[in-house]
């Protein structure tokens, strides 16, 4: 068989970018326990850390023998339907990941059955950053992920971050305050009575005179757990910025995240109000 030299080296450049997969946090890799759809489809923005994020998902689930992930781009698994050439739908996975944004190549029924495969089936749905941007007029994702974006009025900048759940996985190891270099949306559309707020922005140390402002409340929340039907939805916004996903403790908040995603380790999302100071 022949090989174009482009192709070998794609090849090597993928190996070498998913050989750390058996070192991360020393352990050896076992035999996975769930399996975990990332789909990485933007139409819209391009976010640069797609690819980090999909590598590092990929290396955690193997190195922690989890979790086995699909790397995708499209969305064509996004289905109950049998598809052809042994290619595999939503029944064969536990959690599905969007690291997204704009109107996705999903029709219909597509839609209905990511609802179903969360709501009915009590599977896991994880949004990253920009998955906020995605499908802003199909009211029922909104309604399943907890809000939309509105905004970036800081840009990227030194965030002001408060822990507001330091049980949940993920949080634990992190201060109850600190600061992260990232682009951090506003929220709109969520409410506290449907989602337990994990992590939010200080809104004390924030310029609320900053044009693009809108929430009067100083309410702006960065990552949230919920409860959709059966299942288990999880927003993080963090993650713009690429850097943020070789840091060990930004892989071990996501090492948890996704394990309470596919209900390998327990986690509270009952809905709670804003922690008075």
């Amino acid at each position: 068989m022949n090989l174009s030299r482009s192709g070998i080296a794609l090849g090597s450049s993928l190996l070498i970018l998913l050989g750390f997969s058996g070192t991360v946090f020393g352990q050896a890799p076992v035999k996975p326990k769930r399996n975990l759809l990332f789909i990485g489809q933007a139409k819209g923005y391009q976010h640069e850390a797609i690819s980090t994020a999909m590598v590092t998902l990929y290396n955690l689930g193997r190195s922690s023998g989890n979790w086995n992930t699909m790397l995708r781009t499209d969305c064509t698994a996004i289905t109950k339907k049998p598809l052809k050439w042994e290619a595999k739908n939503l029944d064969a996975y536990d959690a599905v990941v969007f690291f997204t944004d704009g109107d996705l190549d999903m029709d219909a029924s597509q839609k209905a059955d990511l609802l179903s495969f969360v709501r009915d089936d009590g599977k896991g749905f994880i949004g990253i950053h920009s998955a906020a941007i995605t499908f802003t007029s199909w009211p029922e994702y909104g309604e399943m992920l907890g809000g939309y974006f509105d905004g970036h009025p800081w840009g990227q900048f030194n965030a002001p971050l408060v822990v507001e759940d330091s049980k949940f996985p993920g949080m634990k190891h992190f201060p109850e305050t600190f600061t992260l270099f990232d682009e951090i949306y506003q929220i709109k559309d969520y409410s506290r009575k449907d989602v337990r707020v994990l992590l939010s922005l200080d809104a004390g140390k924030l310029d609320l005179a900053r044009k693009g402002v809108k929430r009067t409340d100083g309410d702006f929340a960065v990552a949230w757990a919920k409860s959709f039907g059966k299942g288990r939805v999880l927003y993080n916004g963090l993650g713009h910025v690429p850097a943020l996903w070789e840091r060990p403790d930004f892989q071990k908040m996501w090492l948890e995240m996704v394990q309470w995603s596919m209900g390998l380790i327990p986690g509270d999302a009952t809905p709670q109000l804003k922690p008075s100071k």
